[in-house]
């Protein structure tokens, strides 16, 4: 996989990532997501293995 790929993938997953924190806790309204524990808890761990794979994707040689 080319090195802008995956940290342009790994951003992406950051990104749904604080959105679906975001949504879990309430901040976000307008959702199912809206409220629900259990998005509270996969958004940051999406938000870590996109940051993982964009750091990843910078490192690569």
């Amino acid at each position: 996989m080319s090195k802008q790929l995956l940290v342009g993938i790994g951003l992406l997953l950051v990104l749904m990532g604080a959105i679906w924190t975001g949504q879990g806790l309430g901040f976000i309204g307008g959702s199912f997501m809206t409220g629900e524990v259990l998005w509270a808890v996969i958004g940051p761990v999406t938000a870590l293995a996109g940051a993982a794979l964009a750091y990843r994707g910078a490192k690569k040689a």
